[in-house]
């Protein structure tokens, strides 16, 4: 079992598989090829979180809506625990991150951090870039002109 992995890492991969593409993640998972033996802890099943905001990050608290998320618990037959959160009603998504995270605790981990981490985290990047590239198009430099009358 693997366990040179810090509570940053492990919420750094599980945000990512959150955020990641229904599709490209399995297609990844895919290409993996390695379906884990596992036990249902929790299965998948989908709710309402509320989701809160603070104003300007700081400020007091304040209910900002409801939101739908799926999550699910398994344990390998090693024991290793797996978790799956995932925005919205995608309960093989959910699994997928779930059977991920567990996996990403073992001797699987490099292996799954390069077939399937590193390429969505690549993506993310450059999604981000392409939108900042595309907001960066649009900026508009003010200055000041001196009329000349000084």
């Amino acid at each position: 079992m693997n366990t040179t992995f810090s509570a940053e890492d492990r919420k750094s991969w599980m945000g990512l598989l959150a955020s990641a593409d229904d599709a490209r993640l399995a297609d990844l998972w895919r290409a993996f090829d390695h379906e884990p033996a596992f036990d249902w802890l929790r299965a998948p099943e989908a709710g309402g979180v509320m989701v809160r905001g603070r104003m300007g990050g700081s400020g007091a608290p304040f209910n900002l809506g409801e939101m739908t998320v799926t999550r699910c618990a398994l344990s390998l037959t090693d024991g290793t625990v797996g978790h799956g959160y995932v925005q919205g009603r995608s309960k093989a998504k959910a699994e997928m991150a779930a059977k991920i995270d567990a996996l990403m605790q073992t001797d699987a981990a490099d292996t799954l951090r390069a077939m399937i981490l590193t390429p969505l985290q690549e993506e993310r990047a450059a999604a981000k870039e392409a939108r900042a590239s595309k907001a960066a198009a649009t900026k508009v430099d003010f200055f000041t002109m001196v009329r000349g009358e000084d």
